[in-house]
């Protein structure tokens, strides 16, 4: 019966292909509009990180300007990364599973000269359980181990792209990569890495790729590295000057993150910093009322509003310009289908009831509707390139911007629903009128 009515659908839509063309026309810009700020929201709200973002906590403490909250909203009147000296003591805890404190830094990559001149390159320079904590996919090799940290190696681990810019996408493991002044080992090579938003750090860029090098945070010192993010201070200057004045200082720089996988390990590292920041309040520093925080991916991606109010709007707002072009389709589904009104009468007269002639109608609704989804699809995905080609200018991730399964499914349901929501009542009003009416017409 399906295939029939779609035979019938077919012929039909051929009889006048100027209306069909308008009327899938109609619904293809509607799906086009509402896919593409779909996909744009999906981009920024989807988990970074699978299977992981429930016993991942970003660790924030407010250990700001006493006479002065840090700026920011009401929920957010902390800051947004923890100072060196802070980080130190919490790295003591044997609470977490796994943790890692991290922060960018700028260095220059000396590859072979058969290869390429010296540049400049962004590094994340991390602990090693970075890694495993994060669910970061390796090709070759592995991260280093915690004795790198300790011994303070010159160990590194290459992205995908960075090896194969620096060994033709071959096995590097063993081999060396000269950052500034000294030689790094390479003890992995990561698989591709693309997580939706760049949630380990959220304050350099939602959409930021990853850093194509990682290094132990054990390099801090020797290699006098700086921070290239976000930073915030208050207070005095230091006693020291360089490096050594910024470790002192209520500078905070870094981010902290710990792995805790249960109810009590999440209660006892909160009491674990409230005990931390009351002994530090023996000793002048966390003056403000107590306020520590432990965000899971989730809540931090909330926190730093991941997903842009403007993505919100726009979707809605797409979502109603399809509403508004089905609706505005009614009138010209009713006008096709009542034009058929003797052909209904022959097939009312024959047997056929109103469900059968209702549901002709509805499969030539859907069929318009999938045509019309089909062709939005398409346009999605070119006005998807062009905003991919714009971020990766910004320094976002390749292919920010895709169109996944979901997003297909989305546009497929929107679509199905588009066709309905327009052909619904023409479809009705036209099994309604009586077969006799048709045969005198006839």
């Amino acid at each position: 019966m399906l295939l029939h009515n779609l035979r019938i659908a077919w012929k039909s839509m051929q009889r006048n292909r100027v209306l069909s063309a308008l009327i899938v026309l109609g619904i293809a810009l509607g799906i086009a509009l509402s896919t593409t700020f779909a996909a744009a929201r999906h981009a920024f709200a989807q988990d970074p990180v699978p299977g992981r973002s429930k016993v991942l906590y970003y660790v924030r403490m407010d250990s700001w300007d006493p006479q002065k909250a840090y700026p920011g909203d009401g929920k957010n009147t902390l800051p947004s990364q923890i100072t060196y000296r802070d980080m130190v003591e919490l790295m003591k805890s044997k609470i977490p599973v796994r943790q890692t404190a991290d922060f960018r830094t700028m260095l220059y990559v000396f590859p072979d000269p058969k290869v390429g001149r010296p540049f400049k390159e962004s590094i994340r320079v991390c602990y090693a359980d970075f890694f495993p904590m994060f669910a970061v996919p390796f090709r070759y090799g592995a991260g280093w181990d915690a004795k790198a940290d300790a011994a303070g190696e010159p160990v590194t681990v290459l992205s995908k792209e960075m090896n194969e810019r620096l060994f033709g996408g071959e096995n590097s493991v063993g081999k060396t990569v000269r950052l500034e002044d000294r030689d790094f080992r390479v003890v992995g090579v990561l698989d591709a890495w693309t997580p939706s938003v760049k949630f380990y750090d959220l304050t350099t860029g939602q959409a930021q790729a990853p850093e194509n090098l990682f290094i132990p945070f054990s390099m801090l010192r020797p290699m006098n590295l700086r921070s290239f993010g976000n930073s915030d201070g208050w207070g005095p200057s230091p006693a020291q000057s360089g490096l050594e004045g910024l470790l002192t200082s209520e500078t905070t720089w870094i981010q902290m993150w710990v792995e805790l996988p249960d109810a009590s390990a999440v209660a006892a590292y909160r009491s674990f910093l409230d005990a931390y920041a009351l002994d530090q309040r023996r000793h002048g520093r966390f003056l403000r009322p107590l306020n520590n925080r432990l965000s899971t991916v989730g809540e931090l991606m909330d926190d730093f509003k991941v997903v842009p109010k403007e993505a919100n709007t726009l979707l809605v707002v797409s979502l109603l310009f399809l509403a508004i072009c089905s609706l505005n389709l009614v009138g010209l589904l009713l006008g096709k289908f009542l034009a058929r009104a003797p052909e209904v009468g022959v097939r009312r007269a024959l047997g056929a009831s109103r469900l059968d002639i209702f549901l002709q109608h509805i499969v030539e609704c859907e069929l318009i509707g999938v045509m019309g989804g089909l062709i939005g699809l398409g346009l999605s995905l070119g006005t998807l390139s062009v905003l991919n080609t714009y971020m990766k200018a910004q320094g976002a991730r390749p292919g920010f911007f895709d169109l996944d399964l979901s997003m297909i499914g989305l546009s497929i349901v929107l679509a199905l629903a588009a066709g309905f929501l327009s052909g619904a009542y023409p479809a009705w009003r036209t099994c309604q009128l009586p077969p006799a009416l048709h045969l005198k017409v006839n």
